[in-house]
C-alpha cells in the first residue's frame, strides 16, 4: 500500500473537515436530525415543548423496572440476613455490614464506570475551534445496564453458595459483587434528570415513578425473603436462606435479555452549533497531533472547562447543593438503619418475638400501606414545589422518630405503636428522597447533570452503609442512642433547610 505524503494528508483532512461540517449542517435543518438550532424568539413553543419531553417509553420502563429490581435485590436479604449470619458464624452486626457493604462497593464501581460511560468531544476528534462546536458530555446507560446485570447474577449466586461452602465471609463477597450493580442506582436518577431526554419540568414526576420502584422493592423484598426463608425448601442447595439470591438470579437473567432486546440509549453527545461563527478556514490546516499529545490536550481543555464551571456555581447554590446531598444522605440513613434493625428489634423484644418470616411481613406492611400515597405524589408532584415536599416528608418521618423515642422511655413498645413509627418514616423519608436529585437538577447548568447526580448518589450510598451498620448495632449502642442520633441528623437538615428556604425554590414539575 503506498503512503501518502504530508501534502496528500493535509488536503485529505481538510476535504474530512468540509464534508463533516456539511453533514452536520445537513442534520441541523433536518427535522429528523439530532442537532438543534438555537431558540429564537419565534420558538418559544418549542422551548415550552422541551420542558415537557420525556424519554422513549420502552426505554424509560426499562429504567423504572431496573430500580424496583436493584431495590428488591437490595432488601430480599433483610429478613433473614441476621440468621443466615449466625448460622455460618456471625452475629447482627455482622448482618448490618452484610446489607450495607454493597454501597461502599457501588462507590467504587462508579468512578471507572462514569469515566468510560461518557461520549467524547467532536472538537478533540476533529481538531475545531472550541468557539465553533459547544458539546456537553452525557452519559450513556446501556454499558451500565449490561455491567449491572452481569454484577448482579454473579453477586446473588455467591451469595447463594455460601450456605453449601459453609463459609462465612462468602455473603459478604457476594454482597460486595452485587454492590457494583447497585451503581445502577445513580443511572436510573440520571436517566430521569438527564437534560437530552427529560424536560425540566418532567424530572420531578419522574423521580416520583423511581420512589414508587423504590417502595415496591421496600415491600417485595423483604416479604419474599421471609416468605422462602418461612417456606425453607429443605435442600442444601435452594433453601429458606439462599432461595432468595437463586429467585433474584434467575429474574435478572431474564431482565437482561429484555435490556438487550428493547433498551435504546441515549446519544453519547449532543452537538450544538454557534450559527454566528465563520466556516473552517480549510486553506490552513491543523496539523496532524500525535495521540499522546491530543490526549494531554483534551485532558487539559476538560480541567480548563470544569474549571470554567466551577467558578460559575454561586454561593447559593453550593448552599443548595450541601442541603440535597445532606437530606440524600439522611433520608437512606434512617430509612437503611431502620430496615436494618427492626428483624434484631422485634426478635429482642419480649412484646414482639419476631421470626424473620414476621420482620419481613412488617417491613413489607410499612411499604404497602404508604403505597397509595406514592402513588397520590404521583399525580400531583408535577403542581407542588419541591421544597414544599421535602419539608412534609422530612417532617412527618421525624413525627415518628419522635413517637418512637417516647415509646422507649415509657415502655410501651407494641406492633400497632411501632408500626405506626414505621409507617411514618417510611413514607416520610421515601417522599423527601423525591426530590434531591430533581431539585438540584433544576436550580444547576445541563452541564452539570452528572456531577449532580453522582453527588446525590454518593450521599445515598453513605447513608445506606453507615445507616445499615448502625442499624445492626442499635441494640448493642441502646435503642435510645440509636434513634437520638437519627433525630439529631435530622435536626441539623432543618436548618440548613430553614436557612436556604428562598434559594430552593425551583420550577415544579
Amino acid at each position: 500500500m503506498r503512503a501518502f505524503g504530508p501534502q496528500e494528508k493535509r488536503v485529505l483532512r481538510s476535504q474530512l473537515h468540509q464534508d463533516i461540517m456539511a453533514m452536520m449542517l445537513r442534520q441541523l435543518f433536518t427535522p429528523t436530525g439530532s442537532l438543534r438550532a438555537p431558540a429564537s424568539a419565534s420558538g418559544n413553543s418549542d422551548q415550552r415543548g422541551d420542558e415537557f419531553k420525556l424519554p422513549k417509553m420502552a426505554s424509560l420502563s426499562i429504567i423504572i423496572a431496573y430500580q424496583i429490581m436493584l431495590q428488591i435485590s437490595f432488601y430480599i436479604i433483610v429478613s433473614s440476613s441476621s440468621k443466615y449470619a449466625e448460622f455460618l458464624g456471625g452475629n447482627a452486626t455482622f448482618s448490618g455490614i452484610v446489607i450495607g457493604i454493597p454501597t461502599l462497593f457501588s462507590g467504587m464501581a462508579l468512578i471507572p464506570m462514569t469515566k468510560y460511560d461518557k461520549g467524547r468531544s467532536l472538537s478533540f476528534l476533529l481538531h475545531l475551534p472550541n468557539s465553533l462546536v459547544n458539546h456537553v458530555f452525557v452519559g450513556r446507560y446501556a454499558t451500565a445496564l449490561h455491567i449491572g446485570c452481569f454484577a448482579a447474577i454473579l453477586g446473588h449466586v455467591t451469595y447463594a453458595i455460601a450456605y453449601r461452602a459453609n463459609f462465612l465471609y462468602l455473603i459478604l463477597i457476594g454482597r460486595c459483587l452485587s454492590g457494583v450493580s447497585f451503581s445502577g442506582f445513580m443511572y436510573c436518577k440520571r436517566y430521569c434528570t438527564d437534560p437530552l431526554i427529560v424536560g425540566v419540568r418532567r424530572r420531578t414526576t419522574l423521580s416520583s415513578w423511581l420512589v414508587i420502584g423504590q417502595a415496591l422493592g421496600m415491600t417485595i423484598g423483604p416479604f419474599l425473603g421471609g416468605l422462602f426463608y418461612k417456606v425453607g425448601f429443605e435442600s442444601a442447595v435452594f433453601n429458606g436462606y439462599t432461595s432468595p439470591a437463586w429467585v433474584m438470579a434467575g429474574c435478572y437473567v431474564i431482565f437482561w435479555l429484555i435490556v438487550a432486546r428493547y433498551f435504546e440509549d441515549v446519544p453519547s453527545t449532543e452537538m450544538r452549533l454557534n450559527l454566528e461563527e465563520t466556516a473552517v478556514p480549510v486553506e490552513d490546516p491543523v496539523p496532524f497531533l500525535p495521540a499522546e499529545t491530543t490526549r494531554r490536550s483534551s485532558s487539559r481543555e476538560d480541567l480548563a472547562s470544569f474549571a470554567a464551571h466551577l467558578s460559575g456555581i454561586t454561593r447559593p447554590q453550593w448552599g443548595v447543593i450541601i442541603c440535597m446531598c445532606w437530606f440524600s444522605m439522611l433520608c437512606f440513613f434512617v430509612l437503611g438503619s431502620w430496615e436494618a434493625n427492626l428483624p434484631v428489634f422485634g426478635a429482642a423484644t419480649s412484646t414482639l418475638k419476631w421470626s424473620p418470616f414476621a420482620a419481613g411481613n412488617f417491613i413489607a406492611l410499612g411499604g404497602i400501606t404508604g403505597f397509595p400515597f406514592f402513588l397520590v405524589n404521583l399525580l400531583f408532584a408535577r403542581h407542588i414545589q419541591d421544597r414544599h415536599l421535602l419539608a412534609f416528608g422530612t417532617s412527618l418521618g421525624l413525627c415518628g422518630l419522635l413517637i418512637f423515642i417516647s415509646l422507649l422511655a415509657t415502655n410501651k413498645v407494641v406492633y400497632g405503636s411501632l408500626f405506626a413509627c414505621w409507617w411514618s418514616i417510611a413514607l416520610g423519608f421515601n417522599l423527601a428522597t423525591t426530590v434531591t436529585l430533581s431539585l438540584l437538577s433544576k436550580q444547576l447548568p445541563p452541564e452539570w447533570n452528572r456531577r449532580s447526580s453522582m453527588a446525590i448518589q454518593y450521599a445515598n450510598y453513605v447513608g445506606r452503609l453507615t445507616g445499615a451498620i448502625w442499624g445492626g448495632s442499635g441494640i448493642a449502642v441502646g435503642m435510645a442512642n440509636y434513634v437520638g442520633l437519627e433525630i439529631g441528623l435530622v435536626g441539623v437538615g432543618g436548618v440548613l433547610f430553614t436557612t436556604l428556604w428562598k434559594n430552593l425554590k425551583a420550577k415544579t414539575g
